[in-house]
């Protein structure tokens, strides 16, 4: 199996240096293809592949030796990254989206900048406190956990603020399978309380966005009355950068320590396969929902139980969950109304709070699916 390790670094002077280096040259030689494969399309109607990418950059180094100082990997995986930028284009293409999302070139202005190095004969290797890197050597690392595996490639990213990372890809990775707890669980989503569960567990919702909106909204208009290309405004633009990176930081915490604990406690758990792209659109309630982050608590539930021997039971998104009677399975049409909390069944008098009715009903949607 295959994991991900993530830590930060603290490289010198120096390694700083070759650490922009390299994101300016990863930039070129993607910006450098991509125009070549539009220009090559337009002209004879061909596509480029990666191999005939890869002999062209072996020329282009002789042309332009300054493209030697920097990791031969990093721009071998960047030809790789454009190709598979290309092979999405063409597979939304085929699947008839408007949007397919033809590769655009890459901003020097952009803020947040990333590389791949592959490991190639245990070029990278990680201690107590460094990790080796190809062309930068040691580099100071805050380890915070043992890395098992084999190392694959090594990914060195900075933040909008400023911050350096490295994120370590590894297979042959044992991930023992947790104890069987014999208990299963519905989870109805919301915007007031994030979670509430079938046995009637709520997971609030922190709302962290929301908390540090008028912070964020002040540290912006600061932003926006510095002069351009200022050193007033790139001390402005970090601090906006350092809140939404607390922000995001909160939220991917409270995230991983609810999904954790609902992975440990339950064998099987249902949710609604839910679109939230499609429910951002309501602009009414689009930031509440960016700041609940649906799509990722689905994404850690799934990638969690698949490493821990669980299951993750996707109920279908029209499944009328909150309209249905959990005891009898009458169907209450004037639950449709959002603003309906709590209602009486009239076929067998039984009394539901909104939410965690729609969880007992998605339970017994989701066993009955996997059964």
């Amino acid at each position: 199996m295959e994991r991900s390790y993530k830590f930060r670094i603290y490289p010198n002077a120096e390694q700083e240096v070759l650490i922009q280096k390299t994101f300016g040259c990863r930039r070129f030689v993607y910006n450098h293809f991509l125009a070549l494969r539009k220009e090559t399309y337009e002209q004879c109607k061909k596509t480029l592949r990666f191999y005939e990418c890869s002999k062209q950059l072996t020329a282009l180094k002789k042309e332009l030796p300054w493209l030697n100082e920097v990791d031969s990997t990093a721009l071998e995986t960047t030809l790789k990254d454009l190709d598979f930028a290309f092979s999405n284009f063409f597979t939304r293409l085929k699947n008839g989206k408007k949007d397919a999302g033809y590769p655009i070139f890459k901003s020097k202005h952009h803020h947040k900048n990333s590389y791949r190095s592959r490991s190639i004969r245990s070029g990278i290797k990680i201690s107590e406190n460094s990790i080796q890197l190809p062309k930068l050597g040691l580099v100071k690392c805050r380890v915070s956990k043992a890395v098992q595996g084999r190392v694959l490639s090594a990914t060195v990213s900075q933040t909008p603020s400023g911050k350096y990372f490295v994120l370590v890809c590894c297979t042959d990775v044992e991930i023992h399978s947790l104890p069987p707890t014999k208990a299963s669980i519905g989870l109805d989503l919301g915007i007031n309380d994030l979670a509430v569960t079938s046995d009637g567990v709520k997971y609030s919702n922190p709302k962290y966005y929301s908390k540090s909106q008028k912070k964020l909204a002040r540290l912006q208009r600061q932003l926006s009355r510095k002069p351009k290309d200022s050193n007033n405004r790139e001390k402005a633009r970090v601090k906006v950068a350092k809140l939404q990176e607390h922000i995001a930081n909160q939220r991917n915490d409270f995230l991983h320590k609810m999904t954790t604990d609902l992975i440990r406690k339950y064998d099987v758990i249902c949710i609604e396969d839910l679109t939230p792209s499609n429910m951002l659109k309501n602009h009414t309630l689009a930031r509440c929902l960016a700041d609940a982050s649906f799509g990722e608590i689905r994404r850690q539930l799934e990638y969690k139980a698949a490493w821990y021997g669980r299951k993750v039971s996707l109920v279908d998104r029209f499944y009328p969950s909150s309209q249905l009677c959990s005891v009898c399975g009458f169907q209450n049409a004037e639950a449709k109304d959002l603003s309906v909390r709590r209602w009486n069944c009239p076929q067998c008098g039984a009394i539901h709070k909104r939410d965690q009715n729609a969880a007992k009903n998605i339970l017994n949607e989701g066993l009955r699916m996997l059964a």
